[in-house]
């Protein structure tokens, strides 16, 4: 049987406008637009490097210049309008999808525990009582407020000691909820005074959340592999999702396409049975171009960045400094409808300097006097969410082709 193909520029056009970024970037990116944006998106990678700007924030910056880190804190922490928790990484979502966390903090009990017992022993499960009850007397707390002798072997990110390593397996397990961060150090408090109870409560069948995870999955990838619906959320195993497409394609929710990527190879996915229409209808990006965090959601999937862009990614952040291509942490850059370059950056904030070491123009792509333009406008506007006020750029910024 012949399937339905989408062609290359349709579907990377398609992708584009499912993440927000085929839309010109304008809003207000606070209040109500931000959740909006994060709805759409259906959650925000958290992350804490912040070379130009964390990820999260730059993130919505790519889809709301306006915005700024304090509109997420309000948001998050007065409004309680986004809570966070866990997909394939730490992650803000909306709130009104906390019931279907109740699946995931069940699924995490048992397997966090087993694997947590190979890393750290069984100390952590002992203190699981005592930090409840510290937290319930003193309120919120952070991983320093607790453990107290624990703390002093203590060597690194991951060397957690038992308290610590409770506190997150509370937290992954719904005791805990975070109510804030404190620089980038999470608070933790109980879930009861987080999550409005009526959220709290609702506790969907299994196998409802399974295929809200499928259906919400591919509504905003636009299409998407069985693999690529249990990894979106990382809620449904890969039979789970499987088993959702199977049913849904029984009663004519979604079709089998084919679609193209960048090498003009077709590939198998799942698709609303509009699809096409919808991307034949579609007005091009805009010719803007944008830094884009390396954890946005369009590039997370460096496979399918890779079919769709013809992008190559790694992130460097753990590569000896020797033996790295490109640079510690090196931004996308994102043109109209293409990935054009990335770019090596970092916010010199006690100089007032938004540095540039390096550019590396992607294979095929002409570094020209109206492209450059382009960037140092984006440039500019990255000075104002990185705290810096001018941009500098080294001697020998611009290099070969990647």
């Amino acid at each position: 049987m012949t399937l339905p193909r989408l062609d290359h520029r349709a579907a990377r056009r398609l992708f584009l406008h499912r993440h927000g970024l085929g839309q010109a970037p304008a809003g207000p990116g606070k209040g109500a637009d931000l959740l909006g944006v994060i709805q759409d998106l259906g959650f925000v990678q958290i992350d804490s490097i912040n070379t130009v700007a964390r990820a999260h924030d730059l993130i919505l910056f790519s889809r709301r210049p306006a915005y700024r880190p304090a509109a997420l804190k309000r948001l998050y922490e007065d409004d309680r309008a986004p809570f966070e928790h866990w997909t394939h990484d730490a992650a803000v979502l909306p709130v009104a999808q906390f019931p279907h966390w109740q699946l995931r903090f069940r699924r995490d009990a048992e397997r966090l525990k087993a694997r947590w017992r190979n890393w750290q022993g069984h100390g952590f499960e002992d203190r699981f009582a005592p930090v409840l009850r510290h937290v319930r007397d003193h309120g919120p707390v952070t991983s320093s407020d607790v453990g107290g002798d624990e703390k002093k072997g203590s060597t690194g990110w991951w060397d957690w000691h038992p308290s610590k390593t409770a506190l997150e397996y509370l937290w992954r397990t719904g005791a805990l909820s975070v109510t804030g961060r404190t620089g980038f150090q999470k608070r933790y408090d109980l879930t009861e005074r987080v999550i409005d109870e009526t959220l709290r409560q609702s506790t969907p069948p299994a196998e409802e959340t399974l295929a809200w995870a499928a259906s919400a999955a591919l509504d905003r990838l636009g299409f998407a592999s069985a693999k690529e619906l249990a990894g979106f959320w990382d809620i449904a195993t890969l039979a789970e999702a499987r088993d959702w497409a199977a049913s849904a394609l029984a009663r004519g929710e979604i079709i089998e396409i084919e679609v193209e990527g960048q090498d003009g190879s077709p590939r198998r996915a799942f698709a609303r049975p509009d699809v096409l229409a919808e991307a034949a209808a579609l007005p091009p990006a805009p010719g803007r171009l944008r830094a884009l965090s390396p954890f946005d959601p369009a590039l997370r999937d460096r496979a399918r960045a890779l079919r769709l862009f013809g992008f190559d990614y790694r992130i460097e952040v753990f590569v000896p400094a020797p033996k790295r291509k490109y640079g510690y942490y090196v931004f996308p850059l994102l043109e109209g409808e293409r990935i054009v370059g990335r770019i090596d950056m970092k916010a010199d904030r006690a100089a007032d300097l938004l540095r540039v070491t390096a550019l590396w123009p992607e294979p095929g792509i002409r570094w020209t006097a109206p492209r450059q333009a382009r960037l140092e406008a984006e440039l500019a506007r990255l000075t104002r969410l990185a705290g810096v006020s001018e941009v500098s750029f080294a001697n020998d910024w611009l290099r070969a082709p990647g």
